[in-house]
């Protein structure tokens, strides 16, 4: 039997009894939990090589820091002037990766002079820490791990492709009655399986049409629970998502989620179980209320390509070679990155600024 079939099987083997110890029925948020961050089995949490360029790599998607390193120089001229404007000298990653963009901001703030004191990753997935170790190897004195925040933070938090891996509820109207999408066993087979539901998405979708879409208590829950240790700072996520009115659009009938195995796309995550990533588009509008409502401000929200041209993203094409601008364009490019991926910036304990990103194309009146 080969090592990822072993794998599989294991983890099928934990998920089949929390099943079973479940009543026969997992909320597929409880089933994505288990599929991605189970200790040593789950996606995040086992040994497969994930992020790379080329499926060749064995590797299953590619992130902006390995597209170009012009990404995380760019992050770092917007975390340069939060320390500055919050008066901190700590920051914090979450969902690290391979390490790429963590040691683009150290190098970039290292050429821009800014001094800190301390770059935290906090990481669920022990598997990759190693990994990061050796990429950060220069910057050991400064660079720490946690798996879980302290009771108090202070400093500039960063996430790049870090909500949309938070596990989802799938929520489906069938003839005009709401239904929870969830995990079933039948005949040892991983099935899907609806069960009536008070659940709706945050705002009526019009129509009477069959529809599905997720809802995300999970990654909202998260940024409260940031919200309420952060005692002063600032905050910048970037994913692929959307708006409220646009996530829920009538014509987004078929959600969001999906899988990624060796570069490749699909809508099935019972199939490899453990050896995909599986997501959901962000709702920012949901992110932004949940900020607010524990106590935070919002910065800024707009599309990566506005924010990273703020940044100063033409400068840094004009002192590239040909390949290399080639790959960074990919970061702005609307057909790319550039429209999909957005930037939403928060902030605590401080006043609201016009932050560097945020100073044209900002879209905030859309959430």
């Amino acid at each position: 039997m080969t090592e990822p079939a072993i794998l599989t099987n294991a983890l099928r083997s934990h998920i089949d009894k929390a099943i079973a110890q479940a009543g026969g029925w997992l909320g597929f948020d409880q089933f994505m939990a288990l599929a991605l961050y189970t200790p040593g089995l789950g996606y995040y949490a086992n040994d497969t090589a994930k992020f790379g360029a080329l499926p060749d790599s064995g590797s299953d998607f590619v992130t902006a820091p390995e597209i170009s390193p012009a990404f995380g120089q760019l992050v770092a001229a917007q975390i340069a002037e939060a320390l500055a404007r919050t008066g901190t000298r700590e920051i914090w990653e979450f969902g690290a990766g391979t390490g790429a963009l963590a040691l683009q901001i150290l190098e970039e703030l290292d050429r821009l002079g800014v001094q800190i004191e301390r770059y935290t990753i906090v990481d669920l997935s022990g598997t990759l820490r190693a990994r990061q170790q050796a990429k950060l190897a220069a910057y050991a004195a400064k660079v720490v791990w946690a798996s879980e925040l302290p009771t108090q933070m202070q400093g500039v938090i960063v996430g790049n492709e870090v909500l949309d891996a938070m596990p989802v509820q799938i929520i489906a109207r069938v003839n005009g009655d709401w239904f929870e999408r969830g995990i079933a066993l039948q005949d040892g087979k991983l099935v899907w399986a609806h069960r009536p539901t008070h659940l709706r998405p945050p705002l009526d979708v019009e129509g009477e049409h069959d529809y599905e879409t997720e809802i995300h208590p999970q990654g909202e829950a998260f940024i409260r629970t940031l919200a309420e240790h952060l005692e002063r700072g600032a905050a910048f996520f970037i994913d692929y998502g959307f708006g409220e009115s646009e996530y829920y659009h009538p014509q987004r009938h078929m959600g969001t989620m999906v899988c990624h195995y060796q570069h490749q796309v699909d809508s099935d995550p019972l199939d490899k179980v453990g050896l995909k990533d599986i997501t959901a588009h962000v709702n920012f509008t949901g992110t932004a209320v949940a900020a607010q409502d524990a106590g935070m401000d919002v910065l800024g929200y707009t599309t990566q390509a506005h924010f990273l041209i703020n940044c100063g993203l033409q400068a840094k094409l004009d002192a590239m070679g040909e390949a290399e601008r080639a790959m960074a364009l990919k970061l702005m490019m609307e057909h790319e990155m550039g429209e999909l991926f957005k930037v939403i910036g928060l902030c605590k304990g401080v006043e609201p600024w016009d932050a560097l990103g945020f100073v044209r194309g900002d879209r905030t009146h859309r959430l």
